[in-house]
């Protein structure tokens, strides 16, 4: 799960309509949008969810609902993202079937060790920094335990919490392999603009990590026996 991970929060997109902002950050680079609806009714968000499943279709981007798992399944979803206090991502595994995307969110370190063992796809790292969007978690992980989390799991890495165009860079270089956006995006007057200039760092960000990587490998020193 790399690159720009879009969520959804219409209470922050003032008068515009939230499919067009959608489409904008999806146009402008975002790799993957989260559906969160946290005051509307089951059928609302079934109803949304169509919509923006088929909107999502001719970008090949994923549709990931937020919490709902009765929700992604009716509308053919390709994933869901699961908090330590929703579903139990074995129920979730179970029903969405092998080739859906679960991300599970990650709080403590407890948590972060629990998930080594299950084959979610990815781990939502939550909050990376404080955000008024997620009101309800544990203390932020910072870029420390950002990068600790990084050293231990076998995961792909999303950070979300407090995360823009000036921190998205750092955070990819911690360790996260997708950035997850909120009011970012959703508040912004331009969604494009704002969703390609994260896109930008974003990728510039993984590159940079990668070559790094490679570096070190190639720096390395011998093993005694002449080995690498």
């Amino acid at each position: 799960m790399k690159g720009l991970y879009f969520v959804t929060d219409r209470g922050l997109c003032g008068g515009k309509p939230l499919v067009e902002v959608v489409l904008q950050a999806v146009r402008g680079g975002a790799a993957c949008v989260q559906l969160r609806e946290k005051n509307v009714s089951t059928r609302f968000f079934v109803e949304e969810a169509r919509r923006m499943r088929e909107l999502l279709a001719p970008f090949k981007i994923p549709l990931i609902i937020n919490d709902r798992l009765d929700v992604a399944i009716a509308v053919g979803a390709e994933g869901v993202h699961v908090g330590q206090e929703d579903m139990p991502y074995g129920i979730a595994r179970r029903l969405m079937g092998p080739k859906a995307i679960i991300g599970l969110s990650v709080e403590t370190w407890e948590d972060v060790e629990r998930a080594e063992s299950l084959d979610c796809d990815y781990l939502g790292v939550s909050p990376v920094f404080a955000t008024p969007t997620k009101t309800d978690t544990k203390e932020p992980w910072g870029l420390e335990g950002l990068s600790k989390i990084r050293a231990f799991s076998r995961h792909p890495l999303v950070g979300i919490g407090g995360l823009n165009a000036e921190n998205a860079g750092e955070v990819v270089m911690a360790g996260a392999d997708g950035v997850a956006v909120v009011s970012a995006i959703c508040a912004a007057p331009e969604p494009f603009q704002v969703s390609r200039a994260l896109t930008g760092i974003i990728r510039a960000a993984l590159e940079k990590r990668e070559r790094q990587g490679e570096n070190h490998r190639v720096l390395s020193p011998p093993f005694k026996d002449g080995s690498v």
